[in-house]
């Protein structure tokens, strides 16, 4: 079983490869890993934030049965753009934050896609830390460089922050919520719903 559990992951991060070259990290930061990630064209029209906790089951179902058509139809056709912020609900969400992050700006989806689609095995483990170190190691990210970044404050406040920011500003108080060129829609939307929506912003 567990063998099988490391070749899932292993071809997790294989097939996740493909978010790597399409992710556009803005310069300007000192620590790259501590700002938005951007998926797409920076200058897509469409704007797309996602609020979501790492935990959350309905964020991973958006995940994998909304965002692969959203990214195909409009993300990788340069008409939107998708910017994930952190919102955990818990500490196990922070912590895969965290590692989401540590793993820098090229791996940062590839890990996001990972957690999500895993997030049965490492949440509900016994030991989820652990599971966490072995999903980071098959990514790159040894056990050290983990704990470090656990232990890196300006990102456990960036993180943070960016719960704090998403309530503030935007009135986030559930997850996921996607906020599209401004406004809010909390849930998960179809892809038909997302399709009206975007097509509409595109006139």
């Amino acid at each position: 079983m567990k063998y099988i559990q490391r070749f899932v992951l292993t071809l997790a991060f294989v097939l996740g490869g493909f978010f790597a070259g399409h992710v556009q990290a803005q310069p300007a930061a000192a620590d790259p890993r501590l700002q938005d990630m951007v998926l797409g064209k920076a200058e897509a029209p469409i704007t797309i934030i996602e609020y979501a906790s790492l935990t959350c089951p309905h964020c991973a179902s958006f995940h994998a049965e909304v965002l692969p058509a959203l990214k195909t139809e409009y993300i990788d056709t340069g008409k939107a753009k998708l910017i994930f912020r952190d919102f955990p609900l818990d500490q196990l969400a922070f912590a895969g934050a965290v590692l989401a992050r540590c793993g820098g700006p090229e791996k940062y989806y590839t890990f996001l896609n990972v957690l999500f689609a895993q997030q049965r095995q490492w949440a509900a483990s016994q030991d989820p830390k652990g599971a966490l170190v072995q999903i980071g190691r098959l990514g790159g990210v040894s056990s050290d460089q983990f704990e470090k970044c656990l232990q890196d404050k300006a990102m456990g406040d960036y993180i943070l922050n960016s719960r704090l920011e998403g309530n503030q500003k935007h009135g986030v108080n559930s997850t996921p919520t996607l906020i599209i060129n401004g406004k809010a829609e909390s849930g998960v939307p179809s892809i038909a719903d997302l399709r009206k929506k975007l097509d509409a912003l595109a006139k």
